[in-house]
């Protein structure tokens, strides 16, 4: 018996278990810090969450993409330093870690004459080389920006400040896939494949 062919219920299915390993862990860390501004409390919340996100995207989808398992693998790193030695710089210090990597990879790939976005995204896209660089560096600035930003939030302002940053800014992130629609569809190689903007690893949470 062979499996039956993807159907858009199965892609809507495993569209929302992307979004469930990529977003909830974030969500419910800050919202722990919110509610009861017990960030130790929210970290461990975060840990837990992300090993839970990364099982449910292994069962779902039988693999774990480079993106996520990143993200997630530095939230239950940072995480469990924060947990340890309870000190809450560490997770806060993980995006500005996490984010900085992402762009020295991508753009250091391209020194290289490599395309390590489109390896990270896998088939996901069909663009002309041109393309795929614009992309990369757009991304690897977006990723120094954020990091850069983080440094200055998290170093200066409350904890309830900082998760609220944290909240805006995967936000921003989600904004910032969004508006590279247009670029995407101007360089398409197949014009009708489904267009669908890459999204940031969770803006290194």
């Amino acid at each position: 018996m062979t499996d039956a062919p993807n159907t858009p219920e199965k892609k809507t299915n495993a569209a929302w278990v992307r979004i469930a390993v990529d977003y909830a862990a974030p969500i419910a860390f800050v919202t722990t810090i919110l509610i009861t501004h017990d960030i130790q409390l929210a970290t461990a919340i975060l840990v837990g969450a992300s090993l839970f996100a990364l099982l449910l995207g292994w069962i779902a989808e039988r693999r774990l993409a480079p993106l996520p398992l990143m993200a997630g693998g530095a939230a239950v790193v940072f995480g469990g330093l924060t947990l340890v030695f309870k000190d809450s710089s560490f997770v806060k210090m993980k995006l500005t870690v996490v984010d900085t990597v992402l762009a020295i990879v991508l753009l250091g790939g391209l020194k290289m004459g490599k395309n390590p976005l489109k390896s990270l995204l896998g088939e996901a896209l069909r663009l002309p080389d041109a393309a795929w660089r614009n992309l990369t560096v757009r991304y690897a600035l977006f990723f120094l920006a954020c990091a850069v930003a983080n440094e200055a939030v998290w170093r200066t302002q409350s904890d309830e400040r900082w998760g609220i940053f944290r909240l805006i800014l995967l936000g921003g992130a989600l904004v910032f896939s969004v508006f590279q629609t247009p670029f995407l569809m101007k360089h398409m190689i197949n014009d009708e494949a489904e267009i669908a903007p890459p999204t940031p690893p969770d803006a290194g949470f």
